[in-house]
């Protein structure tokens, strides 16, 4: 019997309160499996294991609740957990886009805008052809029954084009994994997915045309429009509610000023989809122009709330979907398994992005070169970029739209291919990171920037007159310095570097980075929020050049004593009789705990004390 057939006949609920039940069940099986995931999550982390992952745990628990619910009497349940392209792009994705553009790295992420752009636009057309035409070569034999037309199979290649690394973006932010790396990861990734869908929608217009040169230079230009459009409309709604802020007094209401704006966001995307553009461009460039310019007009409370709401919301929405894919796999009713297919299918995937990374970061290298810069891509980096290159959920929801006499093959094989990529490459990430030997715990300024910014508040109503009291300490030169120095520097940055390296200065600002903290910051923030800024960084940065100096002085001291061997301890390493040139070099500098003739030094884990730790007690 056909599955129409057996949809004819499928016990669908009369009454209303007794489809209300069911809804309640299948909803309760889901929550469930939510919390199963987010305890999992606890576990790992407070175990430090990293040989798996919760993303991998999570589709796993949903593959054997999916089966179990299809090999119960019954649909309805099944019916109810079914994947719904709306609930997804409507609910589920847009909180992962937003909060990834409100949290992003944007210094890193600007920093390699040129390279990430090139993966993600460059790169992903190269994906979407290779898997197409491969597609269409695999499909010119029949295997297995397969008739896929060239259109098609370019369809196909697109939409498998779109990658969705969540898993190893989750394990590189635990493990703290080079700055670079991560952006041009994440960034390709976020662009990565509005690319792959901009072309498979440009591509479903040309179904039932031929294919013509005009055509091809047609789509192009349809698709490029459409990205920057969706790119200008984002930054249009980020900036007109920094304008609202900036003239209204929302922050005295900061509960009313949050849904206002977390509402205006999620407009956005609705706003840029309605219009037949792409709302993930839209709402990841609406999170960081907020981010950028709304974010210094909001209340404190506003800031910490739209903070955790939003990273809350993607935790779960992140978690969810990886948990609908699981079920979905057992409990879709047009699955049409071909096993070969699925196996080539991922071959193709993975040759596709080998041509979509290894070319591209050989030119974007040898510009480098040509240009007298360091390679931005070394063979370690480039490793994991292929890596990196699973599908994700945006590529199956993306599958609902396929049409053709294959099409449930299709649908089946991109479903397929998500789990198996997730399983895989997900799961063997923490593995790969040590085999590449790629730094892990490198800590970015922005990472503690927000909190420092806070902390920043707090310390300079304690101290407002800081400023006349630390800038004495400086040189006539550190103050000219400090006048000339117009760069937006985080306040994370200024804290950040090793013990007794000072903290480099920035280089000459970018000619946009001058004219957004001359004109544009100005213009959309208020002026309060300007001076109260401008204080916080002065402030960080004499904080900055006092540990500088007291590291240096240490470093001179260090450098100007004797080691007396019968002294050297077990745990540590101690120092005696400090130099008095040493002293006289220091004694200048007002600088406080500095040790003194006759004082231990111990020297453990990287840092210098002023006593040792059997003197603690």
């Amino acid at each position: 019997m056909s599955l129409d057939s057996t949809a004819a006949f499928e016990v669908v609920p009369e009454e209303p309160a007794e489809d209300e039940m069911y809804s309640s069940w299948a909803l309760l099986i889901l929550m469930t499996l939510l919390m199963g995931a987010l305890w999992t999550s606890y576990y790992l982390q407070q175990r430090k294991i990293r040989a798996v992952h919760e993303t991998v745990i999570s589709i796993m628990a949903g593959m054997i609740v999916g089966l179990v619910i299809k090999l119960a009497p019954g649909t309805i349940i099944q019916r109810m957990v079914q994947f719904n392209e709306g609930y997804f792009f409507n609910l589920l994705l847009p909180p992962i886009i937003l909060n990834s553009g409100y949290e992003l790295k944007r210094r890193n992420f600007f920093l390699s805008f040129g390279t990430i752009l090139t993966f993600a636009l460059v790169g992903t057309f190269i994906a979407a052809i290779v898997t197409g035409v491969l597609t269409f070569c695999w499909a010119f034999f029949n295997p297995e029954g397969i008739h896929i037309s060239f259109l098609d199979s370019m369809i196909f290649g697109s939409i498998l084009s779109a990658t969705d690394p969540v898993t190893i973006l989750a394990i590189f932010h635990q493990l703290h994994v080079d700055p670079q790396l991560f952006a041009v990861i994440s960034g390709e990734s976020l662009l990565n997915d509005a690319v792959a869908i901009v072309l498979s929608d440009t591509l479903r217009k040309f179904r039932g045309q031929e294919l013509h040169a005009i055509n091809i230079f047609k789509g192009i230009g349809l698709f490029l429009g459409v990205f920057w459009a969706s790119t200008l409309i984002g930054i249009l709604f980020g900036i007109t509610v920094a304008l609202m802020l900036k003239h209204s007094n929302l922050y005295q209401f900061s509960n009313i000023e949050a849904c206002i704006i977390s509402l205006m966001a999620y407009s956005s995307y609705l706003f840029s989809n309605g219009a037949h553009m792409s709302g993930i461009v839209t709402l990841l460039f609406t999170g960081i122009t907020l981010k950028h310019y709304a974010y210094d007009n909001m209340s404190l409370h506003t800031k910490r709330a739209t903070k955790y709401i939003f990273q809350i919301l993607s935790q779960l929405s992140e978690n969810f979907i990886f948990i609908y894919l699981g079920v979905n796999l057992f409990t879709e009713t047009d699955l049409d398994y071909k096993p070969l297919f699925i196996l080539f299918t991922t071959l193709f995937i993975c040759i596709a992005r080998y041509f979509s990374v290894v070319p591209l970061s050989t030119l974007i290298n040898a510009t480098c070169r040509a240009l007298g810069k360091p390679e931005l891509l070394p063979k370690s980096h480039q490793f994991m970029l292929f890596w990196a290159g699973l599908r994700g959920a945006v590529a199956f929801a993306l599958a609902s739209n396929l049409g053709g006499e294959s099409a449930a093959a299709m649908r089946t094989t991109i479903l397929a291919v998500v789990v198996l990529t997730v399983l895989i490459f997900g799961g063997t990430t923490g593995r790969i990171l040590q085999i590449m030997e790629i730094r892990t715990g490198v800590l970015e300024p922005e990472d503690l920037a927000s909190d420092r910014e806070e902390e920043g508040e707090e310390a300079a109503v304690r101290r407002p007159l800081y400023t006349s009291v630390s800038t004495s300490m400086l040189t006539p030169e550190d103050r000219a310095m400090d006048r000339n120095d117009s760069t937006d520097v985080s306040i994370g940055g200024l804290l950040s570097g090793p013990l007794g390296d000072p903290v480099p200065d920035p280089g000459p600002p970018h000619w946009f980075m001058s004219f957004d903290e001359k004109w544009l910051k100005p213009f959309f923030t208020k002026r309060n929020v300007q001076q109260r800024n401008q204080t916080l960084v002065e402030y960080w940065r004499d904080r900055r050049y006092r540990m500088d100096r007291a590291n240096q002085s240490m470093l001179a001291g260090i450098r100007g004593m004797s080691l007396d061997a019968h002294e050297i301890e077990e745990d540590a390493l101690t120092m005696y009789s400090v130099h008095h040139s040493s002293r006289e070099r220091t004694a200048s500098l007002d600088i406080p705990n500095t040790p003194q003739q006759g004082s231990r030094l111990v020297i453990g884990s990287g840092r210098v004390f002023g006593r040792s730790p059997s003197n603690l007690s």
